[in-house]
């Protein structure tokens, strides 16, 4: 008993993220346990899938790919940075970082590490790196917000939403709105981002220095800091004076998301279910915000989760084809990332070696 309560309580000491990890990988064990019988019938299902359609998965994602580095490329291009770097090289450290996301389980910060060592491989500066990652989210997040507002006013209009998914729907929209409009105050005036940047110094240096026990006491240099935050406001500066380069970039972040949830939507359509596409999107997009806040790599038991939890509340799609799309989709998307993103990962390692500052990192 004493053990339970100790156990307990250690877990109330956890960072909220692991309690969610963990609350996320409890009502995934509730779920299969629940809905064990579905699942045997699932891979029955899987059984029956029309390999033609299935197959066409591989071209939606490299799709995929190309229209997520073209985000990237096309900012690179607009800035005179792609006279170092050719497109086809910004593609591949896209297919990289996307594979290093997969196999490390820290969402987007992994991938984004190892994007801005590659590129610095290729003469393009530190800030410049950054911001061009930064727009790349940043646009990725607002197209996905007008792409998720289209789906849920479609779905308003023809009747086929649920008040919970809509909730849902409108508040992830509220909060992607609040926190560009916090960046964009922060980053339209040099002296907040000098600010925010000498109290980023001080967090980070202070947070070292307890866990090193005051063997490290300063791992970010102020002078450096201010001078890498300086350049990423010159850079919003520019942007705002020509508002035109983020069109290519921002329609390639359009692309890049209804291309996303295509993948996953084309294996429905392999195993003869047709869903609503633009409830589709809202429950694939509610399932993919969610999962950004657990640890397992790619969002991994949450996603699937929410996925089939939503489609099944919010259509008449049985649970046991739920599940087999679900599952079918995320193992296609995951196998067809793994061996590209490993091939070229490997090749990259065996001729710039492993990142081994942190400073590269």
């Amino acid at each position: 008993m004493n053990a339970i309560i100790i156990f307990i309580m250690s877990i109330l000491k956890w960072p909220l993220r692991k309690k969610l990890t963990l609350i996320t990988f409890s009502l995934l064990v509730i779920v299969i346990i629940i809905g064990w019988k579905q699942i045997v019938q699932a891979w029955v299902i899987i059984g029956n899938v029309n390999i033609g359609i299935f197959l066409l998965t591989i071209p939606v994602q490299i799709l995929s790919y190309c229209t997520t580095a073209g985000i990237t490329a096309a900012y690179l291009a607009a800035k005179g940075d792609l006279k170092t770097i050719s497109w086809r090289r910004v593609l591949r450290i896209s297919i990289e970082s996307n594979f290093v996301d997969n196999i490390i389980p820290i969402p987007g910060a992994a991938g984004f590490s190892y994007t801005s060592w590659m590129l610095s491989r290729f003469g393009i500066s530190a800030s410049r790196s950054i911001t061009s990652q930064i727009i790349r989210y940043a646009l990725i997040f607002v197209s996905f917000v007008v792409v998720l507002s289209i789906s849920v006013i479609a779905l308003f209009f023809d009747h086929a939403i649920n008040k919970i998914l809509a909730t849902i729907a409108f508040i992830i929209i509220g909060v992607t709105i609040g926190v560009i409009v916090f960046g964009l105050y922060m980053l339209s005036n040099h002296m907040r981002i000098i600010k925010m940047s000498g109290w980023i110094t001080r967090v980070v240096n202070k947070i070292v220095s307890i866990f090193t026990r005051g063997k490290k006491s300063q791992i970010l240099e102020p002078e450096l800091v201010d001078k890498f935050f300086g350049d990423i406001h010159q850079d919003y500066v520019e942007i705002v004076k020509d508002k035109k380069i983020l069109i290519g970039p921002f329609l390639c972040a359009m692309a890049s998301n209804i291309l996303d949830a295509s993948l996953i939507y084309v294996v429905f359509l392999s195993l003869n279910c047709y869903v609503n596409p633009a409830l589709f999107f809202v429950a694939f997009g509610i399932a993919l915000i969610a999962s950004i806040f657990t640890v397992t790599p790619s969002g991994m038991g949450a996603f699937e989760t929410l996925m089939v939890g939503f489609l099944i509340t919010s259509s008449n799609i049985q649970a046991d084809v739920a599940i087999a799309g679900t599952l079918l989709a995320r193992a296609a998307l995951f196998a067809i990332t793994t061996i590209i993103g490993y091939i070229f990962y490997q090749l990259t390692i065996n001729k710039y070696g492993k990142i081994s500052k942190p400073a590269d990192f």
